[in-house]
């Protein structure tokens, strides 16, 4: 760990204790992502103890690094998933929307919830940007970094995938040689990010011989969030309006011979099917985020089969904030692959270590954050901090063209139909509530990110942290 960051704790050792901070040290830290996989970043930035408040120097001091700090949140859940718009050619409307995010967290005001008449309230501007989404941070990191200089140039930006690759390679470094999969939405993995900064990252501390393999979560995250082209709690039977793997999916498409592999969660509505006269299964769609998993890791381990790895699967990033959310479920089944066999032996040893180390970037992300901040001289020092805030985007139904699904939310064509630089307010900014996120939601935050819903139950629900 010292290691990694010796450099980047180099200049700020040379500091001494700061002073009383000036009025930007109060604001709050802004974080955003393309829904609520984020709030897996603002968990570990409220829980890091990584650093001795007084000094800023890494070492544990019983104290939560961030404990006089406050945040804001915000979730553009109209827009997702990012990992998309690559595949449609519209990573110039996805800045967009993106940029759009920044520009809110810098201003000063948000509009009020079902408010008939237009109505805003003022809230703070942030004195530093999270990029709590790899697919944000893979394709627009430099586009933000600039806006925010043109806004306000000392507002610092800092994003996921730098901190996620760096952990990976010190599992490297720790002598836990294989290969590097990164598990990431399909946009993220199209950008070709993880790799790039993996190989930066390795050339630099002379480790030239890297395996790295990717896989696209299409759906994971989606399902996640609850995407209704993904997901649904009330449908029973396979749909024509589902973007999923499937039998018939040519691009993602679940092989029937690998139905011993994947294991499939049957029960309820977690797998469909369409039958025949005979009761034999035409085509199946997925419609639970632990299926996608088991879909998406039996690709990635025929892909390594296919293409002959030399060196097996031995560390995975979690190369999305929502995947956090599944990193038991993970664990467990990339388990069972390695001890599934049929009649020819073990399938997968050859190509999955036995214990595979999965990076969570959030932590190492929350210790760029802290130092960042001591950096530039703008951590807070008043413990009657601002209240946390957490926003979300949702369809603005003012809008004559829009085109909504039964659940309210934009349809797939309308989302990823439009074009960038139409100048249209397609969403409203509002602050979370019970309409906006399912109950189903927030017991998942209450089970998985029990800091994170702590400040969320003040917010929503009006009850003390």
């Amino acid at each position: 760990m010292r290691t990694m960051y010796a450099i980047f704790f180099g200049v700020f050792f040379l500091n001494p204790i700061y002073s009383q901070q000036k009025d930007k040290g109060q604001s709050p830290i802004g974080v955003f992502d393309s829904g609520t996989g984020g709030l897996t970043i603002l968990q570990a930035i409220l829980t890091l103890d990584a650093f001795n408040n007084n000094t800023g120097k890494p070492g544990s001091d019983g104290v939560p690094d961030f404990i006089n700090e406050s945040f804001q949140y915000l979730a553009d859940q109209a827009n997702m998933p990012y990992g998309n718009y690559a595949a449609v050619n519209k990573t110039a409307l996805l800045k967009e929307h993106i940029l759009k995010n920044v520009k809110f967290l810098l201003q000063k005001n948000y509009e009020v919830h079902h408010s008939e008449k237009r109505e805003f309230q003022q809230k703070p501007t942030v004195k530093m940007v999270v990029i709590a989404c790899n697919t944000a941070t893979a394709y627009a990191i430099g586009d933000i970094k600039k806006y925010v200089a043109a806004e306000n140039s000392q507002i610092p930006v800092i994003g996921v995938i730098d901190a996620g690759c760096r952990a990976a390679i010190q599992t490297q470094q720790k002598g836990i040689n294989g290969t590097i999969g990164v598990f990431a939405t399909a946009g993220t993995v199209a950008s070709e990010g993880y790799p790039r900064t993996l190989k930066a990252m390795a050339a630099k501390l002379g480790l030239t011989q890297l395996s790295i393999i990717s896989q696209g979560g299409v759906g994971v995250a989606e399902s996640i969030d609850r995407d209704y082209n993904y997901f649904s709690d009330t449908i029973y039977a396979v749909r024509n309006d589902y973007k999923g793997p499937s039998v018939r999916n040519e691009k993602y498409t679940i092989d029937t011979l690998l139905l011993n592999a994947y294991r499939f969660n049957k029960n309820d509505n977690k797998l469909l099917c369409e039958y025949d006269s005979a009761g034999r299964c035409l085509d199946m769609q997925l419609n639970d985020p632990s299926n996608y998993v088991r879909y998406h890791l039996v690709s990635l381990l025929e892909k390594m089969k296919k293409e002959n790895y030399s060196l097996p699967l031995s560390t995975l990033i979690l190369g999305c904030t929502h995947y956090p959310y599944l990193k038991d479920t993970i664990g467990s089944v990339l388990k069972e692959l390695y001890n599934y066999r049929n009649s020819g032996g073990f399938v997968y040893r050859k190509f999955l270590s036995p214990d595979v180390v999965l990076i969570d970037p959030g932590v190492e992300t929350a210790k760029e954050a802290y130092v960042t901040m001591r950096m530039q001289k703008i951590s807070s020092q008043l413990k009657n901090k601002l209240s946390n805030q957490f926003f979300i985007s949702v369809p603005n139904t003012t809008l004559k063209d829009i085109e909504l699904q039964p659940d309210g939310w934009f349809t797939y064509a309308y989302k990823y139909g439009r074009s960038e630089g139409a100048n249209k307010e397609y969403i409203k900014y509002v602050p979370f509530d019970t309409k906006n996120i399912a109950a189903a939601t927030y017991n998942r935050f209450r089970l998985v990110l029990p800091d994170v819903y702590m400040h969320l139950r003040k917010v929503v629900h009006g009850l003390d942290e």
